[in-house]
């Protein structure tokens, strides 16, 4: 009984493997990203799917550009905030995940974000919102792939270029124009940490929704912007702790 359970127990795990592997986008495709812009994301299609179940029309604004094209003040903002070993790292950051796993295991739940800037970038192309062991499987094998085929900066151009900053907006020329009406090769220090804080949860923090909660974001940001030295700023003028980040996206959080 314990070897056929044993037996029982290796299959499972094998056809779990081969379902995870299955969902796995060509690494084809994944190649291509080196020198050619994707079309429309895994994201964009989820959003156009919940808008359509909602019964409204789905938006969506977009202008792509290149990292030349854009402010070295953002480009340090979403370092600061999103991934400040994105240079150092290959794809996974093992600290960040170990703080996340036992945060989520104290809450029970899939609560707290880890994610490095590649695997939001895998998770926005090929994947969704969804929070899953398997969703995260895929992902970390992806990222093997994005960071073995790609330049960290065709990766940051990529991800700048394609996540959510709204409903229906993507990427941060048209986000940049959507908040602060100016390309995203002006943007300020301040207007650069109200973009980086909008990334975490950009349906709920958002200067039209909830002007104190983005305040609190853009803030949170410029610390860390501070004490990373992109920005001679004294720490002490923005607090002796940095602003605590905003909650996980939710179903409350639709607009």
């Amino acid at each position: 009984m314990l070897r056929r359970g044993v037996l029982l127990l290796l299959v499972l795990v094998a056809a779990y493997a081969v379902y995870v592997v299955a969902g796995l986008p060509p690494r084809a495709e994944v190649r291509t990203l080196a020198r050619k812009a994707p079309g429309r994301t895994a994201m964009m299609r989820q959003r156009e799917a919940e808008a359509k179940v909602a019964g409204r029309k789905a938006r969506l604004e977009q202008t792509w550009v290149p990292i030349a094209a854009i402010s070295r003040n953002l480009i340090h903002a979403v370092i600061s905030s999103e991934d400040q070993n994105f240079l150092g790292h290959a794809g996974l950051d093992w600290e960040a995940i170990q703080s996340s796993i036992e945060k989520d295991i104290a809450k029970r739940r899939f609560a707290v974000g880890g994610s490095t800037i590649s695997q939001q970038l895998v998770k926005n192309l090929f994947f969704s919102t969804e929070k899953s062991l398997t969703r995260k499987l895929r992902e970390a094998l992806v990222v093997r792939w994005l960071e073995q085929d790609l330049s960290k900066t065709r990766i940051l151009e990529l991800y700048l270029n394609v996540i959510e900053w709204g409903e229906g907006v993507y990427g941060c020329e048209a986000a940049a124009r959507r908040c602060y009406g100016k390309a995203a090769a002006d943007l300020t220090e301040e207007e650069a940490a109200g973009l980086a804080g909008m990334i975490p949860n950009p349906r709920r923090i958002h200067p039209e929704l909830s002007p104190a909660r983005f305040a609190r974001a853009q803030r949170r940001v410029l610390w860390l912007m501070a004490r990373a030295g992109y920005i001679k700023r004294d720490l002490g003028a923005l607090g002796a702790e940095p602003p605590p980040p905003e909650p996980e996206p939710g179903p409350a959080d639709e607009p």
